[in-house]
């Protein structure tokens, strides 16, 4: 059975004859090989801009009512939403490593994906309890406001953001319940709810409201894994036969609440909803899930394996007749990968924000949520393959 590797950006993006971008004083400079906005795209995007933009509320949750002063989920990934951005206070305020990323990838003229910045969206207030570091956040992101209540925010924007880094999803349905009472197309982070009923909550409030409502993992919005869905789709592969969806980084029974959702959303991307079955086995800081189907063949979490270091994840998708192996990185280039999948995440939101079209299906966020707890549940009970009903009641 033959292996693919990634495909080079090169062959599968559009946008690789684009050689030339528009500087902000309308010069042409070079901005490499595929990385560009050419001017006539510049100039149709110019054409088909809104007169004002949708305004974004952006809130930040806590870590058990602690503030995340730099939360990485509303500074690094809803900054694809604010056209200005202040790079003296991203100096000032984030560590080094982010810092490099906001210069090198996230606000460089070369990495703009023919559509950066957005053109129709600006971030207009921000919210959080406690609002600690939002004075930094207002500092770096010009024109922005502190929301002193959710009721001023939600009452002041088109749709809501709401990010958590590390948090644990338990202050996400106050967070989010007065946006999704308001009918506005709402983000909500990982784990959207700490519990399978705090999710199913989350999701039966938007659905009553009419309210659109996204829940994701970057791991959905990875280069690769839209290449593994044009395999998948196309048929000329033949069926996927297996999944293992690996994951770096330390497991810990805390930690598989918060970070298993990402390896644990390779799955429900590839193989869809309908899980029967999990099992869980830990050892020291290693954890191995299996995850099975009544009518298919089943899939694998690798959480902690050792030999990931620089590249954080990596899936491999065994057709019948091939097997696709990825990792989030593009040209070799790991933080380009990261922030081709940061973009893509935004940019799902963005359009869900125009169409009022769902991106990712109500089902599949309430059956990540139930993966995680019963893979929970059978790391107690020696491996035993606990049914999703078991966790879920009322399953259709």
């Amino acid at each position: 059975m033959p292996i693919s590797t990634q495909p080079t950006r090169r062959e599968l993006l559009s946008a690789g004859a684009g050689a030339l971008t528009i500087a902000a004083g309308g010069t042409q400079v070079d901005a490499g090989p595929g990385r560009a906005v050419t001017g006539a795209l510049a100039a149709t995007a110019a054409d088909a801009r809104p007169r004002r933009p949708k305004r974004i509320g952006v809130i930040s949750a806590s870590i058990d009512g602690r503030a995340q002063r730099t939360n990485g989920h509303t500074w690094h990934f809803a900054q694809y939403f604010h056209p200005e951005i202040n790079m003296a206070g991203i100096r000032r305020h984030l560590d080094p490593g982010s810092v490099r990323m906001f210069e090198r990838y996230l606000r460089s003229p070369r990495y703009t994906f023919d559509q950066l910045p957005f053109p129709d969206t600006r971030i207009t207030h921000v919210y959080a309890n406690p609002a600690d570091g939002l004075e930094n956040y207002i500092e770096t992101f010009p024109g922005v406001r502190i929301a002193r209540t959710l009721d001023e925010l939600v009452e002041s924007v088109d749709a809501v953001w709401l990010g958590d880094a590390s948090g644990r999803g338990n202050d996400h349905y106050e967070l989010v319940a007065p946006g999704l009472r308001r009918g506005l197309p709402t983000f909500c982070d990982k784990p959207i709810g700490g519990t399978v009923a705090e999710t199913r909550r989350i999701l039966d409030l938007a659905r009553e409201q009419g309210a659109p409502l996204m829940s994701s993992s970057l791991f959905r919005h990875e280069f690769g894994m839209e290449h593994a869905l044009r395999m998948r789709d196309s048929g000329d592969f033949g069926p996927i036969q297996y999944v293992l969806a690996s994951m770096a980084g330390g497991y810990t029974p805390a930690g598989w609440f918060i970070y298993g959702h990402h390896p644990v959303w390779t799955v429900m991307t590839l193989c869809g909803p309908g899980v029967e079955a999990v099992s869980l086995y830990a050892r020291e800081a290693t954890a191995h899930t299996l995850i099975t189907y009544r009518d298919r063949m089943p899939a694998e979490v690798w959480y902690g394996r050792p030999d990931l270091s620089g590249q954080y994840c990596q899936t491999n998708v065994y057709f019948t007749r091939q097997v696709y192996q990825f990792t989030p990185a593009m040209e070799g280039d790991f933080w380009y990968g990261h922030h081709y999948e940061m973009f893509r995440m935004a940019h799902a939101f963005r359009e869900m924000i125009h169409t009022r079209r769902e991106p990712v299906p109500h089902n599949e966020i309430l059956e990540v949520t139930a993966i995680l707890h019963a893979g929970a549940r059978s790391l107690t009970e020696r491996g035993r393959l606990v049914q999703l009903a078991e966790v879920m009641p009322g399953r259709d």
